[in-house]
């Protein structure tokens, strides 16, 4: 990505940023992503109302409500896979506004019994959008609860007694920091933040050699300048859920996010602000920082952490895993009962399913315990 200097904010998180750099040198790319997006004085999710038409971004639950409906009666179905337990804890990383739990509560109503056995959990670490999904969610008639942290909420029986967890991610496993490494006169060097001849934050290469990232696929033939980034953060984040669900029997896990199936060369390290991509140094702190999923690595780390005791459904593209759970037929019985608003369901629903769009761009991923059948939308 080129990097303009034009435009950029002295954003406080950037001053802060580069006098951390003059004490202790660069930063490798996970640094600064969790910088620029937790940092407990200016990051990003700390400070930022992101999400939204008139924000930063905007996510399926937001673009219809069928998304959300189809998440609710895919949990609901997985409850049954768990022989209906007369509790179960629906977990949600990164809720956003509450719009998808939101939907998927009341969907999930259509279902008997599945909401009187609900108890949800918002794991969230930006309190103003705490602040949003309480008011989203109130009057559900659910037992709902908010948390900082998903490992620690996973290993507190004490929260969760010893009833199954079905948890829920979207567009969660991109916040997620990646190393990045890039081929230089025949070797792989570490790409790192540091500040450039500006004085401006920028990409700089370390000077020894970083050997060859352990994720490269063998047959992957690198080029001069190529880039590799490697969900590390990721992966530990991986680790660290499975050991965490592994205390649960049964557990189920969904997590959709934009990103691509097999591991390849590229750099996919991003800002937007206002629906627009810009450069990742343009306003640190004032931006979402993100990299595209690279599934087939987070595949990788939860086979690996979960051993026996798991199984992995997909990855799958997002159009196919609505299609397998009925969006076209919910969508045309939502446009029978609003005619007026047939026209915008039917946009919606197209942005989620365009293959040139949304549809194809994100994958869901499912995690189940190894007795478990195969996760709807992946059989």
């Amino acid at each position: 990505m080129t990097d303009e200097h034009e435009g950029r904010r002295e954003t406080p998180l950037a001053v802060k940023l580069k006098d951390r750099i003059r004490r202790t040198g660069p930063l490798t790319v996970t640094a600064y992503m969790q910088a620029c997006l937790q940092d407990p004085e200016f990051g990003y999710y700390v400070k930022q109302q992101a999400i939204g038409r008139e924000a930063d971004f905007i996510t399926a639950p937001e673009i219809s409500q069928v998304f959300g409906e189809l998440i609710g009666l895919w949990s609901a179905v997985v409850w049954h896979q768990m022989g209906t337990p007369s509790r179960v804890n629906l977990i949600e990383l990164g809720p956003g506004r509450g719009t998808l739990m939101h939907d998927a509560v009341r969907a999930s109503r259509k279902v008997a019994g599945f909401a009187n056995a609900l108890h949800v959990h918002l794991v969230e670490l930006s309190e103003p959008l705490r602040k949003t999904q309480q008011a989203t969610l109130a009057g559900c008639a659910v037992p709902v609860s908010s948390h900082a942290d998903a490992v620690q909420l996973l290993s507190r029986r004490d929260l969760l007694g010893d009833a199954p967890v079905i948890l829920i991610g979207n567009e969660f496993l991109d916040t997620f920091g990646v190393d990045q490494f890039q081929f230089c006169d025949g070797v792989w060097r570490a790409r790192m933040v540091g500040l450039d001849r500006h004085g401006d934050l920028g990409f700089v290469a370390a000077g020894a050699s970083a050997g060859p990232p352990g994720s490269v696929p063998a047959t992957a033939i690198p080029r001069e300048g190529d880039v590799f980034e490697e969900a590390a953060a990721g992966s530990a984040f991986a680790t660290a859920i499975i050991s965490a669900l592994s205390q649960t029997q049964p557990f189920a896990a969904l997590f959709i996010d934009y990103g691509h199936e097999r591991s390849g060369f590229g750099d996919t390290l991003q800002a937007v602000e206002g629906h627009r991509s810009v450069s990742p140094f343009f306003a640190p702190g004032e931006t979402d920082v993100t990299v595209q999923v690279d599934f087939a690595q987070f595949a990788s780390a939860f086979r690996t952490s979960g051993g026996e005791l798991l199984a992995v459904d997909g990855p799958v593209s997002q159009g196919e895993f609505l299609g397998r759970l009925g969006i076209v037929e919910r969508a045309s019985r939502l446009m029978s009962a609003n005619p007026a608003k047939a026209a915008e369901i039917e946009l919606s629903i197209a942005r989620l399913m365009s293959p040139q769009g949304m549809g194809a761009r994100f994958k869901a991923i499912g995690l189940r315990s190894a007795a478990l059948p195969p996760l709807p939308g992946f059989d």
